[in-house]
């Protein structure tokens, strides 16, 4: 289209191979995110991002896992991550239902065969009762939080 005159120049930002030396092609650095305030707003929201799984259990923008956000009901929270399977929610509820703990809310969202799990409870989790969480078969990793 250039060399044709349909268009008579071509500016970007990500030239391919061919434009980044045509005479009518304008290249121009991408910088968009190189910026101070792009930088700093990247480093607080990784950072509240981080913060708020580290004290809640939420993932929000992650890769590998789905995402998984809910408001907290009491501070009686337990975070899973598992393997996508059938009957998982049923094994961790009856492991909970077997210690007396009542769930106030349940979040299970997957992706592909991972799955993630946040559960608040009228309770405290003893002890005890996250190793047996921790040893159902798929429970890849389960915390209080």
């Amino acid at each position: 289209m250039l060399d044709s005159g349909q268009l008579s120049a071509y500016i970007c930002d990500f030239p391919t191979r061919a434009g980044k030396n045509h005479p009518k092609v304008v290249a121009l650095p991408h910088l968009g995110a190189s910026t101070g305030e792009a930088e700093e707003n990247c480093a607080v929201m990784v950072a509240d991002t981080l913060r708020d799984y580290l004290e809640h259990g939420n993932v929000r923008n992650a890769v590998n896992f789905p995402e998984a956000v809910m408001p907290r009901v009491g501070g009686n929270r337990v975070a899973i991550a598992n393997e996508n399977v059938p009957n998982m929610v049923g094994q961790i509820s009856t492991c909970l239902a077997a210690a007396g703990l009542n769930i106030a809310d349940l979040l299970n969202k997957s992706r592909g065969e991972l799955a993630y799990t946040i559960i608040d409870l009228d309770a405290p989790l003893e002890p005890a009762v996250l190793l047996q969480l921790r040893a159902i078969p798929g429970v890849l990793s389960a915390r209080v939080v």
